[in-house]
């Protein structure tokens, strides 16, 4: 166990305790839940930072970083969605959630094949990813119908589009993998 993981894992930690505090009957709940899920995204970098920087990346880790961050993006979208209660915050959520079951299935497909490494992060997926967070961030620091809120749900709509365009980018890496007598040009 090195730092790295110990941060991954805290992230994993942090869950219960994000949905417990957006949920208490006070009015701080929703910055102090958008505090706790910040924190969670600055440990994802962190952890990664520090993996590569002190040389401790570790099969554990390369598991379980990209577990833990679905989680946590996962339940901070469920738990939006039902405060927000409205199909605008619903349809770019369910993107990002559906795109993150199909991208999984696939990295666990090709490496079972071995080829994993047609499917790696790209920059693309960076850029989502710190668009899907400040979005996040944002719409859980104020109630429903806040200006900042709009603002964060279009910030999760540009993540919902980045996502659906990385989505497309590893199907498109993957397809000869997965349709191995197909011709994509015809």
């Amino acid at each position: 166990m090195n730092l790295p993981n110990v941060l991954t894992l805290s992230r994993i930690v942090m869950i219960p305790v994000f949905v417990m505090v957006f949920y208490l009957p006070v009015d701080w709940r929703y910055v102090a839940s958008a505090a706790i899920f910040a924190i969670a995204a600055a440990t994802d970098w962190l952890d990664g930072y520090l993996a590569r920087k002190l040389d401790q990346s570790t099969p554990f880790g390369a598991f379980l970083d990209p577990v833990a961050d679905k989680l946590m993006v996962a339940v901070a979208l469920t738990v939006l969605i039902e405060e927000h209660a409205n199909y605008l915050l619903t349809i770019p959520a369910m993107v990002i959630i559906g795109r993150e079951i199909v991208i999984s299935a696939l990295r666990e497909w090709m490496a079972e094949i071995g080829s994993r490494a047609s499917v790696a992060v790209s920059y693309i997926g960076k850029i989502k990813t710190t668009a899907q967070m400040v979005a996040i961030v944002l719409l859980l620091a104020v109630p429903p119908g806040v200006m900042i809120s709009y603002a964060g749900t279009a910030l999760l709509y540009l993540a919902a589009i980045l996502t659906f365009w990385s989505m497309v980018l590893y199907l498109q890496a993957a397809w000869s993998d997965l349709f191995p007598d197909s011709d994509r040009s015809q």
